[in-house]
């Protein structure tokens, strides 16, 4: 199949999954064609099958791309040991950086799920809850400790995870408040959402 000058493998590849992401966070996946990614990409539509099945598949490779990505940087994010409430801090500034420098990637892995095919979506919600187990881990060790206090361990991760990825819905650069104040103030909800509590006799006092 014809391609335009300069749409090598290696830049033509990197080139797609870019403009989709950027057109499926800005229009959505329902109304992006593999026309309009072609055209923005600067190849004919039928090359884009030199790199990726169909729609579905590329959606899919971004989406799965993105939970690797999160998993891969968790495990790797030297979250400290014992203290449940410092690890439950830890996990909850980890998200907030992660996500604050993807923003269309969790725009679609938290938006496009719906428009995945079953097996496919499977495979997403597998990803998704191994990272809602290891904030689930957190909690549950605060639980025992007794520095944590939720009704439900597997509730409550989903519930704060959902609130750490809601600053990218609304923060922007140069606006009231900055990025760190951001973190700061998300950090002292959540461990007031989870009930933090200093361990008796500590004399520790949790709020800020």
């Amino acid at each position: 199949m014809a391609r335009k000058p300069g749409s090598r493998a290696d830049i033509t590849g990197p080139r797609l999954r870019e403009v989709a992401l950027r057109l499926f966070a800005r229009d959505g996946y329902a109304a992006v064609s593999m026309r309009q990614i072609a055209a923005e990409v600067g190849v004919q539509a039928g090359a884009l099958y030199l790199y990726t099945a169909d729609k579905q598949s590329l959606l899919f490779d971004l989406m799965k791309s993105h939970m690797d990505a999160v998993l891969a940087a968790w495990a790797e994010s030297a979250a400290p040991e014992g203290d449940a409430k410092l690890r439950l801090e830890h996990f909850a500034r980890f998200h907030i950086r992660f996500h604050a420098a993807r923003a269309d990637a969790v725009f679609i892995a938290y938006m496009e799920m719906r428009n995945l095919t079953p097996e496919n979506f499977a495979v997403l919600e597998d990803l998704r809850k191994r990272y809602e187990r290891e904030l689930e881990a957190i909690l549950q060790a605060g639980q025992a400790e007794g520095t944590l206090n939720v009704p439900d361990t597997k509730l409550a991760a989903m519930a704060l995870i959902a609130m750490l990825t809601g600053v990218n819905t609304w923060f922007r650069e140069g606006g009231r408040l900055s990025r760190d104040r951001v973190e700061d103030i998300y950090v002292d909800m959540v461990l007031k959402a989870a009930g933090a509590q200093a361990p008796a006799g500590s004399g520790e006092n949790i709020s800020r």
